[in-house]
């Protein structure tokens, strides 16, 4: 043993078996992220000739509110720039707000074009699918917000179009973005696609029949919509301030505020 260490104990430095050793400089790594996430929730539910889009108009950065009203949901399609009482889509956007606008202004002169080039508005189904080439153009710097476009399809039935930031969309009754939508969510669930819900008396176990869903009428899926986002300001400091709902019906656009709460 004491051969083994007669010049000394093993050291714990590290060695090289080449003759230029690394050299390290001082450096500072520098980054740049682009998105921010501004909060806030949107909602949409399509019933049987009508469509409601819902949002909160809560705009925060962390754990600051940058304004109280900042909507979420748009009017999409009209002849002018001054008079949307033609328009007949609504874009929902949440996540990032600039984002959000950039996404709005693209979508709407495209449906805008539409118009002028064929002298009649673009369908439901038309623009949703233009929608989802625009996000899928700008996938390698996406769109950073959920979008979904709600209306009437052919038939003046409500339908709903859901997005994920790079353009695959789905056709639903209902679904919930933004901050709150995993408070939201499972509460639409419940009470509009029925699931998990079987029929009383139906049997026992495997032989259980479910529910089947059906479209709501308006007055009750409003009451839905203000029920949601009350629930949800109760415990998201990301969602509150003014609920605002665009109804989409064959008469047109309605817009309606409802006060959610402040703190």
């Amino acid at each position: 043993m004491g051969s083994m260490f007669a010049s000394g104990p093993p050291s714990s430095d590290i060695t090289y078996s080449f003759s230029n050793t690394p050299v390290t400089h001082n450096i500072k790594q520098h980054s740049f992220y682009p998105y921010t996430d501004n909060g806030g929730s949107t909602l949409g539910i399509a019933g049987a000739d009508f469509c409601i889009m819902a949002g909160d108009t809560r705009s925060t950065s962390g754990y600051n509110i940058n304004s109280r009203f900042v909507p979420k949901n748009f009017k999409i399609g009209a002849s002018s720039a001054d008079d949307d009482s033609d328009a007949h889509l609504v874009l929902s956007v949440v996540g990032f707000a600039a984002d959000g606008l950039a996404l709005k202004e693209k979508l709407d002169t495209v449906v805008k074009m539409y118009r002028y080039q064929h002298g009649k508005p673009i369908s439901l189904k038309a623009a949703a699918q233009r929608l989802s080439h625009i996000l899928y153009q700008k996938r390698f710097f996406p769109f950073y917000v959920t979008a979904m476009i709600g209306g009437l399809d052919e038939e003046g039935k409500g339908a709903l179009y859901s997005y994920d930031p790079v353009g695959s969309y789905e056709r639903h009754m209902c679904r919930a973005a933004g901050a709150a939508s995993s408070l939201i969510m499972p509460f639409l669930d419940g009470t509009v696609d029925l699931k998990n819900r079987y029929q009383p008396g139906s049997g026992e176990g495997h032989d259980l029949q479910p529910m089947v869903a059906m479209p709501l009428p308006r007055k009750e899926v409003e009451d839905l919509v203000v029920d949601s986002f009350a629930g949800a300001t109760e415990r998201h400091i990301e969602v509150g301030d003014t609920l605002q709902m665009l109804v989409v019906t064959k008469s047109g656009i309605e817009e309606i505020f409802h006060e959610l709460k402040k703190d």
